[in-house]
């Protein structure tokens, strides 16, 4: 299985979803153990109009979009050749069973970008370890996401 093909599919279903586009959500890196992604700042995102500052929702929800993108390309990753014809039942089964956010500071900036690197990746669960930046480089949250995979 072509897994370089198969994370470009991944990542083109990832950027169509209405959600993903209505927070303008870009992918900045993929594989199997690794994913990125990044959002601008925008005024509809305000979580605190005093001090400007982006809602705590569209924080828990950006580590946990990049969690679940990791745990759907570590889906692929370990998918063979033989298994390549249940791929995609596997991934419309993908869920979150929990999720943890740990708000470090006020999120403030330009531009956020979200990080998830793999902890675990089983036949049922997958775990991860996301985190939070701004555009200056200030870690704004971090959190650990656990999600159904088979």
């Amino acid at each position: 299985m072509d897994k370089a093909l198969a994370y470009q599919q991944l990542a083109h279903v990832f950027t169509k979803m209405p959600f993903n586009i209505l927070l303008n959500i870009s992918i900045i890196e993929l594989s199997g153990d690794t994913a990125k992604i990044s959002m601008p700042w925008s005024e509809q995102l305000v979580g605190n109009p005093q001090q400007r500052i982006l809602h705590g929702g569209v924080i828990s929800t950006l580590l946990d979009t990049v969690g679940g993108l990791l745990a759907a390309a570590s889906v692929v990753d370990k998918t063979t050749d033989e298994q390549q014809h249940t791929l995609m039942s596997r991934l419309s089964t993908l869920g979150t069973i929990d999720l943890r956010t740990d708000y470090l500071r006020p999120g403030k900036g330009e531009r956020f970008s979200a990080s998830a690197v793999l902890i675990r990746s089983g036949n049922k669960v997958c775990v991860c370890r996301m985190e939070l930046h701004n555009d200056q480089g200030v870690q704004i949250a971090f959190g650990t996401g656990t999600y159904l995979v088979g």
